[in-house]
């Protein structure tokens, strides 16, 4: 080949790719039909605009919408959708301002439900894209939920604004609108997990209505329970004035079926207008969450039922979840007004854990089987109405000794169902008849399931139990920051006794 041949053809190829860059340059400098409405309203080419990505879990979405809403205003025009296919949900907004391959046009704004309470929900954008001015700066801000099933775990808001203090200023008046007017400030919550594996979201639960008369425990262990939980927030200026910190940590303990979760629903009638946070099995790993929503909404109670089930795998050593509380114990300032509640059936797999970082909890109550004056009046508040004289509940009462709420409930049913079977009213020897059956040796796995424990009722864990909480004792002397057990009658331990584990909901039962 000639050298003038070669010649040609390397100036040919340096054509071509000269042609293919200018090509491409003219498709990127295209903008779609969203680009150039956001152009419109932002006066620069918003190819030259950062975009800044505000991120947070989707249960705060409704939070987002609603402060949003607040800074468009009422404008016609301040809300548009994105046309197109499910690519949307992958696209950044870059790619909708200009795109060679897809031309993203106007459409309908994306709606979705989502909850502002136990009983009501709010239609918030999922999918759109607003134009608000912010302090004579014009924004553009693209609002999306979470979409999981197409890898977005989280909402997002993707800001673009031509000057970036104005972007700044914008997004901090934003997170403070969703404080300011959050759906969830005062509510009870819960978290789920989502079917994806996505964050863990906030769920809302009605608030418990228990008065003091349905919680029975023994003399003075609610009034000391509700004088810390509650006592503490009510007095929150004189404590901060004297300089004293408000946060706090409160073990619940005892065998299962003797009050605990109904001392904290009483707890949660006790505090309207306070946050709440309840969490319970695998849902205590949203901790982090949690915390971090008790430190916002404040005044706040997070409570975390059966901790000793994430505490520790028997004979091993603690999980890393559990040290994650106690972290998150930690990490609140003195001056948040945030009670955390802990319930557990085996305070011995705690007790090392939390003696080693004294401090985290400040309260320790056992919640003990009812003695016989609480067995009387569990006795006589399930009886309620039925035809038993006082006599008869007093005698039930003293022979159904190591029974809970639980047992109480299901001997006036059964008392309730025998008389039936008869066709007869019920009677103190229906009761009598009812309390013999509940009694027998054959029932005794029944008993167990109501939470029942006696003398006669062997525990396969006393034996380790018991060498728990001698090796506890030791270290709470070791280290010097004593860890007190607070029971009945303020006397003090440094344990308890071991206790039967059973599947007892604690929930509708009074003295359970």
């Amino acid at each position: 080949m000639l050298d003038e041949d070669r010649d040609l053809m390397r100036a040919f190829a340096r054509y071509l790719e000269r042609v293919n860059e200018l090509a491409a340059t003219e498709q990127q400098a295209v903008l779609t039909p969203i680009g150039e409405r956001i152009r419109d309203h932002l006066g620069v080419d918003p190819q030259s605009v950062p975009v800044i990505t505000e991120e947070f879990p989707d249960h705060r979405l409704v939070d987002a919408d609603i402060a949003l809403e607040a800074l468009a205003g009422d404008a016609a025009d301040a809300l548009v959708g994105i046309a197109g296919d499910d690519s949307r949900f992958h696209s950044s907004v870059s790619e909708f301002i200009a795109n060679p391959h897809t031309r993203w046009a106007v459409g309908p704004v994306g709606y979705a439900p989502r909850a502002t309470g136990a009983d009501s929900t709010r239609r918030v954008v999922s999918f759109g894209l607003r134009f608000v001015t912010f302090e004579g700066v014009p924004v553009a801000v693209l609002q999306r939920s979470a979409k999981p099933e197409y890898g977005r775990h989280r909402a997002t808001l993707e800001v673009l604004a031509g000057d970036q203090d104005a972007a700044s200023a914008f997004l901090r008046r934003l997170r403070e609108l969703m404080i300011e007017r959050s759906v969830l400030r005062g509510q009870v919550l819960s978290f789920v997990q989502s079917e994806y594996g996505a964050d863990a979201g906030a769920t809302f639960l009605r608030r418990p209505d228990v008065d003091a008369d349905a919680v029975v425990l023994g003399e003075g262990v609610l009034d000391e329970v509700v004088a810390h939980v509650v006592g503490i927030g009510e007095q929150r200026e004189a404590l901060l004035a004297a300089g004293q910190h408000l946060k706090r940590g409160v073990l619940l303990y005892g065998p299962p079926g003797t009050g605990k979760t109904l001392t904290i629903r009483h707890l949660l009638a006790r505090t309207p207008g306070v946050t709440a946070v309840l969490l319970t099995g695998s849902s205590i790993a949203a901790i982090g969450a949690a915390a971090d929503l008790a430190r916002t909404f404040q005044p706040s109670i997070v409570v975390l039922e059966d901790i000793d089930l994430v505490a520790m795998e028997r004979h091993s050593s603690p999980q890393p979840l559990l040290f994650e509380v106690l972290d998150a114990l930690d990490g609140l300032d003195g001056d948040a007004d945030v009670a955390f509640v802990m319930t557990t059936n085996r305070v011995s797999v705690l007790e090392r854990a939390l003696a080693d970082r004294p401090g985290r909890v400040d309260l320790a109550v056992e919640i003990p089987l009812p003695e016989l004056p609480e067995r009387v009046r569990l006795f006589r508040r399930y009886a309620a109405e039925l035809p038993f004289s006082d006599d008869a509940l007093a005698h039930a009462a003293e022979r159904a000794t190591g029974t809970t709420g639980s047992f109480a409930k299901e001997l006036m049913r059964r008392s309730v169902l025998g008389a039936a079977l008869r066709d007869a009213t019920p009677s103190d020897e229906d009761l009598a008849a009812a309390l013999d059956s509940l009694l027998t040796e054959r029932s005794s796995l029944t008993r167990k399931l109501l939470g029942t424990r006696s003398g006669d009722e062997p525990d396969d864990d006393a034996e380790d139990d018991d060498e728990d909480v001698e090796d506890f004792a030791y270290v709470v002397s070791a280290a010097g920051a004593p860890l007190v057990f607070r029971g009945p009658g303020g006397s003090t331990s440094n344990g308890i006794d071991p206790t039967l584990r059973s599947p007892d909901d604690e929930d509708d039962v009074p003295g359970s």
